[in-house]
């Protein structure tokens, strides 16, 4: 091995490592935007862990269906899942999405009382009975909305919203695109059939999981097992609710196009369950099959946290920066669904982006851990930094410049 190089030698290095930083196309990492707040900055379209392999599925009597867990975000299994199909009043998910936008937003609220246009009260389909001659009020539309599937509800909430359908429904197009749901098509408020209005399994489970994440505040009236409105009592017509005491939500959609649709939701222990069923044989069926799908989530998987929000996972080395390190980790928590018993023989490995040069923002993309089970990769996650380092002094970056010289 060589002797270090003498003094002289070594701040001629230093000296060129400098011209080497002033340099107009030295290497940094630039610091990123910070990320935007609330629902209309989620992360909705990143890269979602790989299916659990190795577990029988259920069959299922249904023309396309998917069953995911909440937590994790993952798909345990489906059929048909980006097939374009008729969604029926799974529609009105996205309906009532915009209208709690609205109500958390205060532009509207549950007290105020509407007044009912020809439009809303000549809805074809399923309705709550509301009159153009009687003020409803918009906690009453909600629930005409949600528990009957109301859709004279649904078009007189869309006129108080936004001034008329078709402008709530341009809202409804925006924002399937920005949750990423990239096969759904809207033309009207309540899933009535059209030509350019579709949507899919795989969409509609990202629709209903962005109004239980997004707005739980209002999801409990998806758990209403019925609603009277104008001396009228509806149930309803989630047949789960009454059956699965596990079941809290979500919303049924029948049409001759779209066959009998339901989205079924449970809650058991700390884990959540979704299954989406389209195109079954009728109303029994839908409810059979979309309980066999639950039932099968819970019984055949675990969901287990892997980091927590905030907590380092790894020290990363930092190059010409004022400290060494920067501590890397998460800022959501991360969770990994799996089939039962396998916990422990989940591998995780670190892989940082090198070399890792200051200055370094917080939430910057530091490197990725990459989970894998008996040898198949599971899932990827972004490791970021979370804390910022700043450069170092300019001997120090000059100095870690040689270094970097003789390491690579």
């Amino acid at each position: 091995m060589p002797k270090l190089p003498s003094v002289l030698t070594r701040a001629a290095a230093i000296f060129v490592a400098a011209l080497a930083i002033a340099a107009p196309g030295a290497a940094q990492t630039p610091s990123p935007k910070a990320p935007a707040r609330g629902p209309a900055a989620t992360a909705v379209v990143a890269p979602q862990p790989s299916p659990p392999a190795g577990v029988p599925a259920p069959s299922v009597a249904a023309t396309a269906y998917v069953v995911t867990d909440f937590t994790s975000g993952q798909t345990l299994t489906s059929a048909n899942a980006d097939e374009r199909r008729d969604p029926a009043s799974l529609t009105k998910l996205m309906t009532a999405y915009i209208v709690f936008g609205a109500l958390r937003a205060k532009t509207i609220v549950p007290s105020q009382m509407v007044n009912v246009s020809q439009r809303a009260w000549k809805a074809e389909g399923s309705r709550m009975f509301i009159e153009p001659r009687r003020a409803v009020s918009v906690d009453e539309l909600v629930k005409g909305m949600i528990v009957q599937s109301g859709n004279d509800a649904s078009i007189a909430l869309a006129e108080l919203v936004s001034g008329s359908e078709e402008a709530f429904v341009a809202k409804m197009n925006s924002e399937a695109t920005r949750l990423g749901m990239t096969n759904t098509h809207y033309t009207n408020v309540t899933g009535l059939s059209d030509p350019q209005h579709y949507s899919t399994a795989a969409d509609l489970a990202r629709m209903a999981s962005a109004v239980i994440r997004d707005y739980p505040e209002f999801y409990p009236v998806y758990a209403q097992k019925e609603f009277r409105y104008n001396n009228i009592t509806q149930p309803n017509r989630n047949r789960l609710l009454w059956t699965d005491p596990y079941v809290d939500g979500m919303k049924t959609g029948h049409t001759e196009a779209a066959g009998w649709c339901l989205i079924a939701t449970a809650v058991r222990g700390d884990r959540r369950v979704l299954a989406v069923v389209l195109g079954a044989s009728s109303d029994a069926a839908r409810a059979s099959e979309a309980q066999k799908l639950l039932n099968w989530g819970f019984q055949a998987f675990d969901t287990v946290q892997l980091y927590q929000s905030g907590k380092p996972v790894t020290a990363l080395k930092v190059w010409k920066g004022a400290m060494p390190e920067v501590p890397a980790g998460f800022l959501a928590d991360r969770h990994l669904t799996l089939p039962k018993g396998k916990a422990d023989k989940l591998v995780v490995t670190v892989q940082a982006e090198e070399p890792l040069v200051a200055p370094i923002a917080r939430a910057q993309r530091v490197g990725t851990v990459k989970v894998a089970l008996d040898g198949k990769p599971m899932a990827e996650f972004p490791l970021i930094a979370l804390e910022e380092v700043a450069p170092a002094s300019f001997f120090g970056r000059a100095w870690d410049t040689v270094r970097l010289w003789f390491k690579h």
